[in-house]
């Protein structure tokens, strides 16, 4: 059964920078795994700290592959220092 996710990413202001340039790496890299069929980022108009990730995955299996890859955990370790809170992550079906 395919994965759809949505994932809401807030950065801290003086870290943007860095912070988009870590998820347009995980994109990099997330865009040549096997079991990715979309992985879109997207970055706010009006709120240029927030970014917004679209996903689609073949698998449940897919999708726990790609969180253990070294791209998602080096994320991870910033997540808590460079955003202003815990992401948002929404795993849909689609109806």
């Amino acid at each position: 059964m395919k994965i759809y996710l949505t994932a809401i990413v807030r950065a801290k202001e003086v870290y943007r920078d860095e912070v988009a340039a870590v998820l347009q790496n995980m994109v990099l890299h997330t865009r040549q795994e096997e079991a990715c069929e979309l992985y879109s980022l997207h970055q706010g108009i009006e709120d240029k700290n927030l970014f917004t990730f679209y996903e689609i995955w073949k698998s449940k299996e897919g999708l726990d592959a790609h969180n253990q890859q070294p791209y998602i955990k080096a994320f991870g370790e910033l997540a808590e220092e460079k955003l202003q809170e815990r992401p948002v992550v929404l795993l849909t079906d689609l109806i």
